[in-house]
């Protein structure tokens, strides 16, 4: 998919996450995320996996954590806008999430590999998707949004948190 989502197809707040995207073949782009995070996140200390930069700040874990999190429900939200869903869908809190998610209590093994099962499940969605789906469009957090708007979220939001973790945590 090449087709970037027009600013019509997305709440202005994901502004900030499309522009992190770049050019090209977004399954390239999220496949290449893939080996990245992977390897970003496999040669951490203990001490660097429970960093926070500042008090009350997520840990490296916990960002990870995250990321799971919001990729499977913005997949949720695509996959039924993508099916042609009309049922007004709420948001999240992140917050939330992270805290019950006790994502520094697991091992960094186990969350790359649920990870790794997320975005390959991602990945073969995004693959039989019907180009015709791409456009249409739900109700998600009283927002609408385009199914491909999601996809280029999904890389987007990964890439937003990539660079809090390199210039905050040194990651």
């Amino acid at each position: 998919m090449t087709n970037r989502p027009t600013k019509d197809e997305y709440n202005d707040y994901y502004g900030k996450y499309m522009d992190l995207v770049p050019e090209g073949d977004l399954l390239h782009s999220l496949s290449q995320q893939l080996e990245e995070t992977t390897k970003k996140f496999s040669g951490l200390t203990e001490e660097q996996e429970t960093h926070r930069y500042a008090p009350g700040k997520w840990s490296v874990k916990e960002v990870l954590g995250h990321i799971i999190d919001t990729e499977r429900i913005m997949c949720y939200r695509l996959l039924r806008f993508a099916r042609g869903d009309e049922t007004p869908l709420s948001g999240y809190e992140d917050e939330a999430y992270v805290r019950e998610g006790s994502f520094d209590s697991r091992r960094m093994s186990d969350l790359l590999e649920e990870y790794r099962a997320v975005r390959g499940s991602t990945l073969a969605l995004f693959k039989g998707v019907p180009v015709d789906a791409w456009t249409r469009k739900g109700m998600a957090n009283n927002s609408e949004c385009s199914a491909r708007a999601l996809a280029y979220i999904i890389a987007g939001h990964e890439l937003h948190h990539g660079k809090i973790l390199e210039e905050r945590y040194h990651v």
